[in-house]
């Protein structure tokens, strides 16, 4: 899709003064560019409605000491994500990073642009929150447009934009806006909270024009009414929601203070609001979270009472750590308790140079200079950002340049801007740029560079997150984590990546086992990689209506995929949103448009557990996937691999192959015969399914589906295997001892040929490359001896790393020890298989055996492992040597780890647990 520029590119003054060591204020010059109708000259009267965002510019100058001000780039075609929405006339910018979907739309650019942009952000890049469509308004409406003073006051007033302009005195102030969601996406992947995935760009500066709301709060005369105390000034937008307008409110004191800088705004850059953005007429509120400017404004009323309007109360509030998302749902009194209202921003920063994923070659660039933002609220100036290279032990300032600081020198005036000064003004409404210039090779020694700012009311960001259910205000340290590449290259990794976009070193330490609220990084560090979850695991939300079995097929499907009986399928189930309509937060417009197709990705991303607990309500049935599998392929997306991070597959039962009195070997079918199962040596998979449970109907007892539960395995089958996965399961059920079974095991064994698992990967940390050398942690390594630690079905992992190297024509040289612990010579999984693999190793791989219950004439050993035959049976300590363990928590933690520290192994950096 091709942009078109208004007027040519501005040099970003920003970042040139970034660019140096200490950046000087005197740099930042420039022109501002104003957009006019064709018929038009540079307007005489600021009768901005007469002004349109078209090709042709005029401009009017500002003082060229003050930033650029960006000019306003239009799409020649709307995005075509935007089709078939109620938005589809807004032309908005593709680069914008979607966070829900189609609509309604919320986004944020991605950080590079954000940052590259410079001080004031360009319109089409700036940050958009909606909840639902956008109030389409043409010129007339807009010259038409009133907005009404009423309630407590003495002079009710309805105020027309020139009305505005005619009364009051026209200012302009540079503000920053931040949603209070801004780096949302690290807390959701602690914990998926009650709001979707914001990255670190939902943070965006501009020159906005209008009247302050105290000087049109003086003509009103706020006042008592029946003795009550006129506290608080509501205001209410003209979208249409499903509960209601959008609306929200200040305090009146804080309101009548024209130091807190409120404004009624009609421009932003010199130009009329966006659509997105409020046009013709919003709030303004500076140093406030986003969520309390309105935008669309219709309504200023003055009140004994805050706004009564929905979201006012159960949207921006910030409950405590320990209220879990489903609790905060269910119980009203959270969202009604004035102590959890967010309104001032908290002290933020993030590192925007490096980019995520950039890649700086040490031998070219002996010295780089990290960038970034930051910023706080409430008018406070950020007085210090810090940045750390070794884990927060030590910190080094950074230099800080302040653009705002600009427009303190110098007042302008003119018919568009009207008055621009801030000589008087001490508050501080916009976002700073920090720069530090370091050596690649300080970069290059360490695992992570993190950055943390303080303001001057001595308000800093803490090292860990302050976790809750609505996931606002994250502000703990922003780390960016360091690998080193091909001896002499660095890449950088953000925490994440804004969206249902993949990425960043949380989801990859996560996926290690890691604790990502006390995260790792790189091979130095002398904490443990994995420990135990720092918050307990949610219990899965079940979104199927019980006793419901209908099959419905991809022509079903398809043929409700209009708007008046919209069918749509999350997880392979199919749900009727017909009676949700009128009901659905976001709006119908949200389920018709994916009528017909599948709404996993989408609503999986962006609703909270009650959500998904609400759909249930709707299941209508289970979308046939062996039709779609087995008869209507061409429908169905087949990919070369079968395998994938980001989305759960479905597998077909085919076989069941019993190895022992308790275990077996579960064959699934993939998608395509001839499909790469694409799982490297030394990774596993994550694994789920529906239970089955015996249901009694009317004297007859049936099947229906219980529990969804998931675990992970390692296949038995190969790295190469195509078209098929083969698990090897102990099945641990009910017996004399335990009344009630493992839940998966159990789960396996009541599945039938013909039955569907799904699959989900690969995951794990460890990744055995080939000829002698490993990947663990994101660490390359050279390895000679593996020694290798199993129990019972432990063995699963072991197995398929001996045969990547025994298999390994281009290894000859790698040797393994393996000992292998189980109860009795029955439970021995994949015996011939081991014994097989023993004798094609030319002597480099030795097994040996312990059993709880020994048979005659056993020439193992009997009993737990003990450190004698660790010394016996395994090598001995060396830097090329590695240990390999799978199995019980007691053996890996009471037996193995103070065993192998006894002998001389370094257990954090030479044992690797699956």
């Amino acid at each position: 899709m091709s942009i078109k520029t208004s007027s040519p590119t501005l040099t970003d003054s920003v970042s040139s003064a970034m660019s140096s060591m200490t950046p000087s204020l005197s740099s930042f010059s420039g022109r501002s560019s104003l957009e006019t109708s064709p018929d038009t000259t540079p307007p005489s009267s600021p009768d901005l409605q007469k002004l349109t965002l078209k090709e042709n510019s005029r401009t009017l100058p500002l003082p060229e000491s003050l930033p650029l001000v960006p000019t306003h780039t239009i799409a020649e075609q709307g995005d075509d994500k935007d089709v078939g929405t109620p938005d589809a006339w807004i032309k908005r910018d593709p680069r914008m990073v979607r966070l829900t979907g189609k609509h309604p739309l919320n986004s944020e650019a991605k950080l590079d642009d954000l940052f590259t942009a410079g001080f004031l952000t360009p319109a089409e890049l700036f940050y958009v929150r909606n909840h639902g469509a956008v109030p389409q308004v043409d010129v007339e409406e807009a010259r038409n447009w009133r907005v009404s003073v009423e309630g407590q006051v003495a002079n009710p007033l309805q105020l027309s934009i020139q009305d505005l302009k005619d009364r009051f005195e026209v200012v302009t102030l540079p503000v920053t806006l931040v949603c209070a969601g801004n780096r949302r996406k690290e807390q959701n992947v602690v914990r998926k909270g009650l709001g979707f995935n914001w990255g670190a760009a939902g943070v965006s500066t501009a020159l906005f024009t209008g009247v302050y709301l105290a000087d049109i709060l003086e003509a009103a005369k706020p006042i008592f009414v029946d003795g009550k105390r006129p506290g608080h000034v509501v205001f209410e937008g003209a979208d249409q929601l499903p509960n209601g307008p959008y609306g929200t409110s200040h305090l009146l004191s804080w309101a009548r203070n024209k130091t807190r800088g409120m404004l009624i705004a009609w421009a932003m850059n010199g130009q009329p609001l966006a659509a997105d953005h409020g046009y013709p007429l919003r709030l303004v509120s500076p140093g406030n979270i986003g969520g309390r400017m309105v935008k669309w404004l219709t309504k200023i009323q003055v009140s004994h009472e805050e706004s009564q309007h929905y979201l006012h109360f159960w949207d921006n509030k910030l409950l405590p750590t320990q209220v879990m998302p489903e609790e905060a749902r269910a119980e009203r009194k959270w969202w009604y308790d004035p102590r959890y209202i967010i309104n001032e921003l908290n002290t933020n920063s993030a590192i925007a140079k490096p980019d995520h994923n950039e890649i700086v070659d040490i031998k070219t660039t002996p010295e780089y200079t990290l960038k970034g933002y930051a910023y706080s609220g409430g008018g406070r100036r950020v007085n210090r950002v810090e940045i750390s290279v070794d884990d927060g032990i030590t910190w080094k300032l950074a230099e800080i340049c302040y653009p705002e600081d600009l427009y303190r020198a110098v007042t302008h005036n003119d018919d568009v801007y009207g008055k621009l000064d801030l000589t008087d003004r001490d508050t501080c409404f916009c976002w700073c740029f920090w720069s530090f210039p370091i050596s690649t090779q300080e970069l290059k020694d360490s695992p992570a560079v993190m950055v943390r700012a303080m303001d001057e009311g001595l308000s800093g960001q803490p090292r860990d997150m302050y976790w809750n259910a609505t996931s606002m205000m994250n502000n703990w340290w922003f780390r960016t984590a360091i690998h080193v590449e091909d001896g002499d290259k660095l890449r950088f990794e953000h925490p994440t990546m804004a969206g249902t976009t993949n990425g960043g070193w949380m989801d990859r330490l996560k996926g290690e086992g890691q604790n990502v609220l006390e995260p790792v990084f790189g091979d130095a560090s002398k904490k443990l990689a994995q420990q135990a979850p720092a918050v307990v695991k949610p219990a899965e939300v079940k979104m199927t209506k019980e006793g419901v079995k209908r099959l419905i097929t991809m022509e079903e499907l398809k043929a409700h995929s209009g708007v008046d009986e919209p069918w749509f399928v999350v997880a392979g189930e199919v749900y009727d949103g017909t009676g949700f309509l009128k009901d659905h937060p976001g709006g119908g417009d949200s389920i018709t448009l994916v009528a017909g197709e599948d709404a996993t990705e989408d609503f999986m991303a962006i609703h909270s557990p009650q959500g998904k607990s609400q759909l249930a309500q709707f299941h209508i049935g289970t979308l046939d996937l062996k039709e779609i599998l087995h008869e209507n392929k061409e429908e169905a997306t087949i990919e070369p691999i079968f395998l994938s991070k980001t989305k759960w597959k479905k597998a077909i039962l085919e076989t069941i192959q019993v190895v022992s009195h308790d275990s077996r070997v579960y064959r699934f079918a993939l998608q395509a015969g001839d499909q790469l199962l694409g799982l490297p040596t030394g990774q596993h998979v994550f694994c789920r399914l529906r239970r089955k449970v015996p249901h009694d109907q009317h004297g007859k007892t049936e099947v229906v589906e219980g529990e969804l539960v998931q675990r992970a395995y390692t296949p038995v089958s190969p790295a190469d295997a195509k078209g098929y996965i083969d698990l090897l399961i102990k099945l641990y059920l009910p017996n004399d001892k335990y009344s009630v079974g493992g839940k998966m095991t159990s789960g396996f064994n009541e599945l039938e040929v013909g039955d569907f698992v799904e699959f989900k990967g690969p995951l794990g940390s460890f990744v055995w490359r080939g000829e002698g050398t490993c990947a663990w942690r994101g660490v390359e390594r050279k390895v000679r001896k593996l020694g290798m630690l199993c129990g019972g079905s432990g063995i699963t992992p072991i197995l398929q790393v001996l045969k990547g190297v025994i298999e390994d024509s281009a290894d000859t040289e790698t040797e393994m020890w393996c000992i292998d612990a189980n109860k009795s010579l029955e439970d021995i999984l994949c015996r011939e298989e081991l014994d097989d693999l023993v004798k094609r190793s030319n002597g480099r791989f030795k097994l040996h055996h312990t059993l709880s219950a020994v048979p005659n004439n056993w020439t193992g050993s009997k009993g737990r492992m003990t450190r004698e035959m660790y010394e016996k049976h395994l090598p001995a300590p060396s830097d090329d040597g590695l240990v390999l363990i799978c199995g019980p928590e007691a053996m890996i933690n009471h037996t193995a780890k103070p065993l192998l520290t006894e002998l001389g192994w370094d257990v954090e950096k030479q044992l690797v647990v699956f």
